[in-house]
């Protein structure tokens, strides 16, 4: 059966420029409709408007008598007028349309839709405080730990910009291996083909997958995989650092030292040394080393996706 030709990632609709805040408005991404379109489709939802709230309307907030309390989603003016249930319904509906999805990006401070720091309120009118999680994508993210759900403000940081869509292309080439029909050899390969990427990023994880699938032999593959895909996407929630590159690009040029000459070795070292300096970005020592792979080919490591988990033209590690 033939897949999609490129990841569909869920959205909040007012991202993509849908007229459906609570003011009649929107908050149309220009780096999601501009940049990332190009690559990905998507699928837009709106839960406030999907439970039922006119657009314009009054906005809902979260509230909770105290710190240890249960966050609610209320009406902004009668804190007897709840949304909560209904929100965690919505996204109970969502979720079981979701199985094609690679990702999704949410709105920011939205008391339904965003990720982190929304502002929670206690009755008694203290200062509202930035710990809350929007009700929709907190029943996101509690179903589906490991998914790739990222916020558009937090896209504008590189690292956490470059971090998402490397998982979602992750998950992208996970499902397209599902679709072809999973194996314990294409289990194997895939993860063979992603050693480097998710050693640049969380080595604990690298480590524990390597002992889940020496149970291949005796357990199920369809067992081994359901667990394998949920730690592979947590472990590359883990950010990347220069450190950990550094770390992974030694590691592969051990398997071209052979071949290179002194000089090649004291160039690509040099670089690979700025980079863990934060003198220059990944991509500069990645391409000198792309350079020798095609002086000295080696096909394991060719094969590698930390070589490149994303498409060039998106010019994310340029400024990592």
């Amino acid at each position: 059966m033939e897949g999609p030709s490129r990841p569909k990632l869920g959205i909040s609709s007012c991202l993509l420029g849908n007229p459906v805040r609570f003011d009649g408005g929107h908050k149309r991404s220009d780096y999601v409709t501009a940049k990332l379109a190009n690559y990905f489709d998507f699928s837009s939802f709106c839960p406030e408007q999907a439970i039922g709230l006119p657009t314009p309307r009054q906005p809902i907030r979260l509230v909770a008598e105290n710190s240890d309390a249960e966050v609610r989603a209320v009406h902004v003016r009668d804190y007897s007028v709840e949304h909560t249930k209904d929100l965690h319904q919505y996204a109970a509906t969502v979720i079981k349309k979701m199985a094609g999805f690679s990702g999704y990006i949410v709105k920011k401070d939205s008391p339904s839709c965003g990720m982190e720091r929304v502002k929670v309120y206690e009755k008694d009118n203290a200062p509202a405080e930035r710990r809350g999680v929007g009700i929709f994508t907190a029943k996101l993210m509690l179903d589906l730990p490991g998914f790739p759900i990222e916020e558009e403000g937090r896209l504008n940081d590189p690292r956490l910009r470059e971090n998402f869509i490397t998982r979602v292309f992750t998950m992208f080439r996970w499902q397209e291996l599902l679709r072809r029909g999973l194996t314990k050899k294409s289990l194997v390969e895939f993860h063979t083909r992603h050693k480097f990427l998710l050693l640049a990023h969380h080595e604990i994880t690298y480590r524990k997958l390597g002992r889940l699938l020496a149970d291949l032999g005796s357990v199920s593959v369809d067992v081994i995989a359901t667990s394998y895909i949920k730690l592979l996407m947590t472990g590359l929630c883990h950010l990347a650092n220069p450190r950990k590159h550094a770390n992974v690009l030694m590691h592969i040029m051990g398997f071209l030292k052979d071949q290179m000459s002194a000089d090649e070795k004291v160039e690509l070292l040099g670089l690979i040394d700025d980079h863990r300096t934060g003198l220059v970005p990944v991509i500069v020592p990645l391409t000198l080393l792309n350079h020798f792979l095609r002086r000295y080919p080696q096909n394991y490591i060719v094969k590698q996706y930390y070589l490149e988990p994303h498409p060039r033209e998106l010019m994310l590690r340029n400024v990592i």
